[in-house]
């Protein structure tokens, strides 16, 4: 068991010495498109890669779709973390080399709730349906991967035409996080990544198994990168098994 402690950290500690060769002047400035959903993770991993490398990250956080439109439009990258079916679109139209594909962690959509607000149950596809239509109002991004999948799920629970006077929409999880906060609204709809950090807003719990969604983050190198090989090593950081405690401290999961 102790073994199979160490190898993580071995492989880790082996990828950042492998990582930190380049010399400061061969530092790389590293320009990234990030999904928000990912957002904590890169706060904490991205200072650990840049020490390790010498390199600097200069990262975009935004709606996956938000950024996606902005790849299309021509805007120069070196990498993209976004969801699969968006990864996928931007590969096949070759903006994206499809061999450096890479997943990175997911997280499961949950609700929000203003610190120290009462818990109701949603342990269940019951309960939750019960808190649902009991809130006084739920918030969600319109365009996010955790709005468009919780707009499905009410659909599919039959209850969207109950909670639509209830509904608020965002333009993104930041101001979906924030109202929670403020207690503007009851419920807020976001992955769990997106909870935790938000001051002012507590996690009441994530969507029961039966009816759970995950936002799933997947990285890749721009097919026109100016800095390749380290736009490759940033995700082979980010993927490596030395990230999963902060990966998993942070909300997400690997598949």
């Amino acid at each position: 068991m102790r073994i199979n402690r160490i190898i993580p950290a071995v492989v880790g500690l082996g990828l950042l010495v492998m990582l930190a060769q380049p010399s400061v002047a061969d530092a790389a400035e590293i320009k990234v498109l990030c999904s928000t959903a990912l957002k904590a993770v890169m706060e904490d991993l991205v200072p650990q890669f840049e020490r390790a490398t010498k390199h600097r990250v200069v990262i975009t956080f935004g709606l996956a779709s938000a950024l996606t439109q902005r790849i299309e439009a021509g805007e120069a990258f070196d990498v993209a973390v976004l969801t699969p079916p968006l990864i996928d679109e931007v590969i096949k139209q070759g903006r994206i080399a499809a061999d450096t594909r890479t997943s990175i962690a997911r997280s499961g959509l949950a609700i929000a709730i203003r610190a120290g607000a009462r818990k109701p149950d949603i342990s269940t596809v019951d309960a939750f349906k019960r808190a649902l239509l009991a809130a006084k109002s739920i918030i969600y991004a319109r365009e996010g991967a955790s709005g468009v999948a919780f707009a499905a799920l009410i659909q599919r629970l039959a209850i969207a035409e109950d909670l639509q006077s209830k509904i608020r929409l965002a333009v993104t999880g930041a101001e979906v996080g924030e109202s929670v906060a403020r207690g503007d609204a009851e419920f807020g709809v976001l992955p769990v990544s997106e909870i935790l950090p938000v001051r002012g807003a507590e996690l009441l719990g994530a969507f029961p198994t039966e009816v759970q969604s995950y936002v799933v983050m997947v990285a890749g190198v721009s097919a026109s990168a100016t800095q390749g090989s380290a736009a490759r090593d940033l995700i082979a950081f980010l993927a490596a098994p030395a990230a999963l405690p902060v990966i998993t401290a942070k909300g997400m999961e690997r598949r």
